[in-house]
């Protein structure tokens, strides 16, 4: 799957779906040149597993427009306490040494926004930016009870009447540097104890899923990208040595593409996975593709058809839980 469930044993980081980071995407805005749009989705199943938004946690889109695989750029968005249903969320921008911190800070962008929790989605424009946080549909597709069966294909998607809770941001292409190749990730943090820690953090999808032992995945989501390729290359290679039959110097090529695990995106060429990631790029596949060793190269699932042609672009949330 993608980072659904990305915690040990196939369930949430910390048992706990509102911390649990699904997809990540970046791409033009539609109709605007010069704009893009960064999309992270958190809490798979919503809202059968997480009501709200984590009023303790620090949700956050990190850019790295230098190439050191460190933020240069992070918007974090925080959350209220819930109140009869309702929620707000609060939107900073930070850069240079502030950006490297998890915590919040910086620039406020927006202040004490509703959270969108039914069907219509809330967007709100402020300083050039546009934001829209709430429950959607999730865009993700892909065969997973064909997956787990030994690739033998069901044609059914599992995320097909799903939900997750969608952060969408769009952004001037100028706040995110001058050169047009930016790197993206997204990080949850929870304040506990005093302290914030790293809950989950991810960029490609189904990484996790794939290459994580279930003893190092609360350490992978613990870590920063920059550390990626020193700290997974050796067991990532061991992975695709034995699920694709690579060589150890194929293996190192093919590992480039995803560690460190940062979704790069030359602005100035078109987005499609893995230069971006649109909402209907099939990434499923793609993973498929890389980890066999070209064996396998698609789970045969289409992309969702209830997608918006309009910023947020996520569509509308299923009735819940999803009938069958």
């Amino acid at each position: 799957m993608s980072h659904h469930l990305s915690g040990p044993n196939l369930r949430s980081p910390r048992g706990d779906a509102r911390l649990d980071l699904t997809d990540v995407f970046a791409f033009p805005a539609a109709g605007a040149p010069g704009r893009t749009v960064l999309i992270m989705n958190v809490n798979p199943f919503a809202p059968t597993q997480g009501t709200e938004f984590h009023p303790d946690a620090v949700y956050r889109l990190n850019v790295d427009n230098d190439g050191d695989h460190r933020a240069d750029v992070a918007y974090s968005f925080t959350f209220s306490q819930p109140s009869t249903g309702a929620q707000s969320v609060t939107v900073h921008r930070a850069t240079g040494a502030a950006a490297q911190k998890h915590e919040a800070g910086g620039d406020v962008l927006f202040a004490d926004v509703p959270v969108a929790f039914g069907t219509t989605p809330h967007v709100v424009e402020a300083g050039g930016y546009k934001l829209s946080v709430g429950l959607r549909s999730d865009p993700f597709f892909a065969d997973l009870e064909g997956i787990v069966n030994n690739f033998t294909w069901t044609g059914k998607d599992a995320m097909g009447e799903t939900n997750v809770f969608g952060i969408a941001l769009e952004v001037p292409d100028a706040d995110l540097g001058p050169d047009p190749a930016i790197g993206v990730w997204a990080r949850v943090s929870l304040h506990e104890n005093g302290q914030l820690t790293s809950i989950d953090r991810g960029a490609h999808p189904s990484l996790t899923a794939y290459f994580n032992a279930e003893e190092v995945k609360d350490a992978y989501n613990a870590g920063e990208p920059a550390d990626d390729w020193a700290n997974y290359r050796e067991p990532w290679t061991a992975v695709l040595q034995h699920t694709g039959d690579y060589t150890t110097a194929s293996a190192t090529e093919t590992l480039k593409i995803i560690l460190p695990d940062i979704l790069r995106y030359d602005r100035a060429r078109p987005a499609a996975y893995p230069n971006g990631r649109t909402l209907t790029d099939d990434v499923t596949s793609a993973r498929l593709t890389m980890v066999s060793g070209g064996k396998i190269t698609s789970d045969h699932i289409p992309p969702h058809t209830d997608l918006l042609p309009t910023f947020p672009h996520l569509g509308h949330p299923h009735p819940y839980p999803p009938a069958g």
